[in-house]
């Protein structure tokens, strides 16, 4: 006998609750942030909103399904089941710090404060919630990008994995590609940045913006390509700067070989999720096998 679906909710702390537990009382807070110029109202009106829109999609969960909450700091010891449709309330950021943690089950992104958030990720409002469980709604799949380490290590992505220093200072590592019969050249720099047509929207536009889109167009969402790009390269006697940017189409891999005491890879801005490296590991970065399913009605 099947299970019923489960609607598994994902939400984040607003900032309002961030600032009355950090203050004791909606008073204190509020003075706390008068003092700085600054009204609590409209924080706690977005507050509202984002309680209301998980109230109205707590609503148009089917009777016959199964529920539970989930918040965003606790995504890393839930543990997801085969059958769980994943509802996302909040913003594009919340899809993408979920997706590592899923294989395969469909997202739902619901925007709760639509004209905020961009809405590449969080595409549907609270009222659409009912008509995207019944099961009619088209899925996007969209393309991920991993890490693996030597020692097995492996972080997954959807929108783009960091490698470097934790501090974001000095890296010094071997870089090369597949294809190059083994060469690799030494490098200092502030990290290097791979990312999906997904990240195309963030951190990866923005280097390839200060780049002139010298490399080739960013992908789209669903395309089985990546860009990746070498941040402040420092050339030096002992280090090069003739592999900073290039893409990587599916089955291509990027690898770095550690030449510092420590240096981390972390995925969509999550530093705390990191995986550390050390002197002579290596790493290779690529296209990823999974795929984040988004529900796109």
């Amino acid at each position: 006998m099947s299970l019923a679906p489960r609607a598994v909710l994902v939400h984040r702390t607003t900032e309002y609750e961030e600032l009355v537990a950090r203050h004791g009382t909606h008073g204190q807070a509020a003075f706390f942030l008068s003092s700085r110029g600054r009204d609590i109202e409209e924080i706690a009106e977005r507050h509202r909103r984002t309680r209301r829109a998980l109230a109205e999609v707590t609503a148009a969960i089917p009777l016959t399904w199964r529920q539970t909450r989930v918040e965003r700091r606790d995504l890393d010891r839930f543990l997801f089941a085969p059958e769980d449709v994943v509802v996302v309330v909040g913003q594009d950021g919340l899809v993408a710090n979920v997706a590592k943690y899923l294989a395969g089950q469909p997202v739902v992104g619901i925007d709760t404060d639509p004209g905020r958030n961009p809405g590449v990720l969080v595409r549907h409002r609270p009222a659409d919630a009912g008509a995207l469980l019944a099961g009619t709604a088209g899925v996007e799949e969209l393309t991920m990008v991993e890490a693996v380490a030597d020692d097995t290590q492996r972080l997954v992505a959807l929108n783009e994995i960091y490698l470097g220093a934790a501090g974001h200072q000095t890296a010094r590592y071997r870089l090369g590609l597949d294809g190059d019969g083994g060469a690799a050249e030494a490098q200092a720099s502030s990290g290097v940045l791979v990312g999906t047509g997904t990240g195309a929207t963030g951190w990866i536009r923005s280097v390839w913006h200060e780049r002139g889109g010298g490399v080739p167009l960013l992908p789209g969402p669903s395309e089985q390509r990546l860009l990746w790009f070498v941040r402040e390269a420092w050339p030096s006697p002992a280090t090069g700067t003739s592999l900073v940017a290039g893409e990587l189409a599916a089955g291509a891999r990027l690898t770095l070989t550690v030449e510092s005491e420590r240096l981390i890879a972390f995925g969509d801005g999550i530093e705390s999720d990191a995986v550390e490296l050390t002197w002579g590991q290596r790493v290779t970065v690529g296209v990823c096998g999974e795929r984040l399913r988004l529900v796109v009605g």
